[in-house]
């Protein structure tokens, strides 16, 4: 399979682009805060994104080896760091392509409640990973939370589960289809040790923050001790 070199723009249709189509949906709104004692603020403007639904998963994927604990992660396009390129940021980065995260995806439409969540992660593990899990061995990792919650509704609920990791390279190809989407080619997954990955998100290697999130949150689910950074 050739790799991914470049995201190339065919058409920037911001312009006539309609705010409530696409994958996400922007809503422009004016609002006041209305006090206790019946008083109003002055008017404000707010925008809201929201996506089809509210919320999403997120799965840390682990195996008990002889390096002691390791973690699945997933190298995959993701057009919004890409296109920082030849912008002026904060401090100097490089130009991305391929972003390391864990498996995570979005609800569908009509899956509600505990079981669905556990069913949706087990589902992104299946397409982004190709691993068969029961969702019924899916722990919850902690909270929801929610990773932009200034301007974004998602919310992003957290799960372990253990696995046992074959002999494998460290590195290998992610399977092809994924969920059908070019964004999903060029896709590999990496095992690391937990400690790796952790120190890998000290040092800006890993910026992925829910990542970061659930490889925290298993190490100490799991007693593995962390080094100061």
């Amino acid at each position: 399979m050739h790799k991914v070199r470049a995201i190339e723009v065919i058409e920037d249709y911001t312009a006539r682009g309609k705010l409530d189509e696409g994958f996400l949906r922007l809503k422009r709104l004016r609002a006041q805060n209305r006090r206790t004692d019946g008083s109003t603020s002055p008017e404000y403007k707010i925008d809201v994104i929201d996506r089809p639904t509210l919320d999403a998963v997120a799965l840390v994927i682990w195996a008990r080896t002889a390096r002691g604990v390791e973690v699945l992660t997933r190298h995959q396009l993701r057009a919004a760091t890409y296109f920082r390129r030849g912008r002026t940021t904060a401090l100097p980065e490089p130009e991305y392509l391929l972003i390391e995260e864990i498996v995570a995806g979005v609800l569908e439409p009509g899956e509600l409640g505990l079981e669905a969540l556990r069913h949706r992660a087990a589902e992104e593990a299946r397409e982004e990973a190709g691993l068969s899990l029961d969702p019924a061995a899916l722990r919850p990792l902690g909270g929801p939370f929610f990773p932009l919650p200034g301007i974004v509704s998602e919310k992003i609920h957290v799960f372990e589960v253990e696995v046992v990791r074959g002999a494998g390279p460290d590195v290998l190809d992610a399977p092809h289809e994924g969920d059908g989407s070019p964004l999903e080619e060029g896709s590999h997954l990496q095992w690391r040790t937990l400690v790796d990955a952790i120190r890998a998100c000290d040092a800006g290697e890993i910026e992925d923050g829910k990542a970061e999130l659930g490889f925290r949150r298993l190490a100490a689910r799991l007693g593995v001790a962390l080094s100061p950074p």
